[in-house]
Parts: C-alpha cells; sequence; structure tokens
C-alpha cells in the first residue's frame, strides 16, 4: 500500500475495514445492522459480520462507522440491532458524558431534538430522500460564499458572472457577530451595485442550514450563543430583508457539488473543496441532494488512534485534518519545517509558493495529500455512488493542486484499481476560487 511520506502512521478506514474483514475468516460470526435515522423518518442502514464473541477491535471499527454515517447522513438517532454489547458501549460514548458527546451535543442541535441511541428489535427498511436544488440562471443574481478565510462574491446575470471580489476576513476569529453581518452585507452591497437590479441571492456558506437558518456553523465558533443565538441563526435571512429580496441558502460543499453537476450536466457528484476546512457535498444519480448533511470534515479518514486530534471535535483522524490548510500545516511541520508566526491560511500561501518555486518538501506535502484521497474516495464510495469527484478549495490552487489531483490518479490506480476510472477534476483556476459563489447564485428559484 502506498503511504505518505511525511505520515508514515496513515492507516486509511478502507484499509482497516479490509484488514478487519481478513481477520473474521474461519471464526464464527454474527450479522449487525447500523442504522442511523434523521428527520421525516429517512434513515441510512450498514450492515457488517463481527465475531460471536466481540472484541475491542470490533467496537472501534462499529464506532468509526456510525462516526462516518452521522456525519456523512446526519441523524439523532442511532440504531442498533444484532449486538447488546455493541448497543450498551455505543450508547454511554454517544451521550453527554460520553467520548462522543460533541457529536451527540452537535446533531441535537441541528435536529432541534434529544439524541439517542437504541437497540432495535428487527431491521427496519431503508428510507432516502432526493431534493432538486440550483440549477436556476435568469435574471440577476447575487452569488455569495462565505469561507473561513476569504468570502467571495459574485453578480451573475442570466448564468453570467459580470463581476467577482475574493476579500479576506476573519470570521472564525471574531466574537461580535455584527462583523459578520456587516461584511456579508458590504458584500452583497457591492455585487447589488454591478446590476440594475437584485433578484435573488443565494448563499454558499459552511455549517448546516435548515429553512435558511444557520443551526451550527464554524464561522461562529467564537461568537456567544447565549447571548447572540437568534441573531445569529437568523442572520441570512435578516440580510435579504434588509436587501428586500428573496435567499436561499446552502451547504458550501453541496454547493460546490452543484457546480460540478452543472458543468458536467450529470449527477453522481461528489464535491470537495479544501479549504479553511474540509468541506463536501453530492449531487446523486437523479440530480438532486440526498438531504444528508456531509459534513465530511468530522467523518474518519485514519483509522491510526494516534492520528492528529480535531480541536473542535476532539476526536483524532477525522476529515478536516487531511483536506484542508491544516493538512498543509501539519505536513509541512512534520517534514522539519518551522513556520514563522501567520494565520493558517498565510501558513498555506507560504508552502505554496514554496511549491512553486520546486521546493521539495512543499511537493511533498501536496504528494502525501494526494495519497490521503487515493484512499478516502474508496471510503466515501461505501456511502456515496460516486462517478465524478470535483475538487475545489485554496488548497487546490496552483502547482500543489495538480500534484493533489496527479497524485491521487496514479495511486488509485495502482492500489485500488476498481476506482482508476473515477472521473476527477478540478475547474480552471479563476473557477476554482470562485466558482462556489456563481454557482450559489442559482439557488434560487425566481
Amino acid at each position: 500500500m502506498t503511504l505518505p511520506k511525511l505520515d508514515k502512521n496513515f492507516y486509511p478506514m478502507i484499509a482497516a475495514l479490509a484488514d478487519y474483514e481478513a481477520s473474521l475468516k474461519g471464526q464464527a460470526v454474527k450479522r449487525v445492522t447500523l442504522v442511523v435515522e434523521r428527520d421525516g423518518g429517512y434513515n441510512h442502514l450498514y450492515a457488517l459480520d463481527v465475531p460471536s464473541e466481540e472484541d475491542e477491535r470490533t467496537y472501534r471499527i462499529v464506532e468509526r462507522l456510525v462516526k462516518t454515517m452521522l456525519w456523512v447522513c446526519g441523524g439523532y438517532r442511532i440504531g442498533v440491532h444484532g449486538s447488546h454489547t455493541l448497543y450498551e458501549r455505543l450508547k454511554a460514548d454517544y451521550s453527554p458524558t460520553g467520548a462522543r458527546a460533541f457529536d451527540e451535543d452537535f446533531m441535537a442541535g441541528v435536529y432541534e431534538r434529544p439524541f439517542e441511541v437504541v437497540e432495535l428489535q428487527r431491521v427496519p427498511p431503508e428510507k432516502r430522500a432526493s431534493v432538486q436544488v440550483g440549477g436556476h440562471l435568469s435574471g440577476c443574481r447575487i452569488g455569495f460564499d462565505a469561507g473561513g478565510s476569504d468570502r467571495k462574491v459574485s453578480a451573475v446575470i442570466d448564468g453570467e458572472a459580470v463581476y467577482s471580489e475574493e476579500i479576506v476576513w476573519h470570521p472564525k476569529t471574531t466574537s461580535d457577530p455584527h462583523y459578520h453581518y456587516g461584511e456579508i452585507l458590504s458584500a452583497m452591497q457591492t455585487a447589488a451595485s454591478k446590476m440594475p437590479r437584485v433578484d435573488c441571492i443565494g448563499v454558499s456558506s459552511a455549517g448546516v442550514y435548515i429553512e435558511n437558518k444557520i443551526m451550527v456553523a464554524s464561522l461562529f465558533l467564537k461568537v456567544d450563543k447565549s447571548v447572540y443565538g437568534d441573531y445569529v441563526k437568523n442572520m441570512y435571512l435578516n440580510i435579504a430583508k434588509e436587501m428586500g429580496v428573496p435567499i436561499e441558502v446552502a451547504n458550501d460543499g453541496d454547493v460546490t457539488a452543484l457546480a460540478g453537476s452543472m458543468e458536467l450536466g450529470e449527477g453522481r457528484v461528489l464535491g470537495l473543496a479544501m479549504g479553511t476546512s474540509e468541506a463536501a457535498g453530492y449531487i446523486n444519480a437523479a440530480g438532486g441532494l440526498n438531504g444528508w448533511l456531509s459534513e465530511l470534515a468530522f467523518a474518519p479518514v485514519d483509522f491510526n488512534p494516534d492520528a492528529m486530534r480535531d480541536e473542535w471535535s476532539g476526536d483524532t483522524g477525522v476529515g478536516c485534518k487531511y483536506f484542508s490548510q491544516d493538512a498543509v500545516i501539519k505536513l509541512a511541520e512534520a517534514g522539519g519545517y518551522v513556520f514563522e508566526e501567520g494565520t493558517p491560511a498565510e501558513k498555506l500561501k507560504t508552502v505554496q509558493r514554496m511549491a512553486e518555486s520546486g521546493d521539495a518538501l512543499a511537493l511533498q506535502v501536496f504528494e502525501d495529500i494526494g495519497v490521503y484521497l487515493a484512499h478516502t474516495l474508496p471510503f466515501y464510495a461505501l456511502f456515496y455512488d460516486i462517478k465524478h469527484v470535483l475538487l475545489l478549495g485554496r488548497v487546490m490552487s496552483g502547482r500543489g493542486g495538480d500534484i493533489v489531483l496527479a497524485t491521487c490518479k496514479r495511486v488509485l490506480e495502482s492500489d485500488h484499481p476498481a476506482f482508476k476510472g473515477l472521473n476527477i477534476s478540478t475547474p480552471d483556476e479563476k473557477s476554482r476560487r470562485v466558482g462556489q459563489s456563481v454557482a450559489a447564485a442559482s439557488l434560487c428559484a425566481l
């Protein structure tokens, strides 16, 4: 198996599952089914064989799968069929005082109901959704992309961007939400000034959104929710009211996938944006959304228990430390590079400049991210039916992005030949930087 040279202890989830399945040969096994349920009764099922006498490795495999299902599909209830022991351990971990208290609290907040783990007496039928979204191009539209390091806005007339700008801002380190409101409103007013009128606004933003309300978003990490909770939750709605036009807000990963689907003219598109964190979205074969969270930043990537810890969730080996500017910084430091003081975005730019000049360490950093991606896409494919993968975000800019793409394709062909035909691509440089804001503009139906 090809491994990252700067992270030799990387143990891909897909490899861990294969090794686990191989270890069961010759053993007595039983069937366990895991179910994650969300609003509307929609659910996702995953069945696997486990030893009749369960061991610690079995629990860790099962817990990592449950964690993945939660952050891929979303849900307020975990169901376990076939093992009372696994049910009890999951119930203890996914509780307010358990190891996965972050996940429990997050999901309870998203769905605004208590989170629970239940033991199932029978396996329920699977119930899935498909929701059409975006692709509306007529009229004068504003598309806004709220990134963690920069904000992008486009003025779009009948599908053509007549103006786009990208401005650095600092939402994740600012505690006053009026700063966020002012910056967003300013961007939209600037775009509005470039068109004869504004018919609607589309927003691409990291986080979870229900009925255009901000349920959870890392952009407001420093904001005191006990004081400004309602102000934050209704921010985009209030800005639209001030602008006097309708608004549609979507997760930035879903907008990434939408951009790819619009460009390709078909579905089965997984969009990955590597920037401040990892954002993901998916357009299914019918050209719609599954209604899933697709918050792959918190989905496991690395089965190594000593992998880097995410400061926000408190978990190890999750996507935000492998497909983001944090991954670039982590790998550069592992290779011995010492950064001067600066923001993560500035450190990313430093490594990107080094790559452009041919620095061996910087080139290796981006090659290792390509290795990460090649081993992770087959794992994602256990949950998503993927034909196309579209890669965007600041990490994919310039020479470094080209290396990530080329390395991923090479390692897929050598280590995962079943996926060598996967269509993995990046848009051109201009679309790569502002493509999400343009796609966001198409969210609203007039």
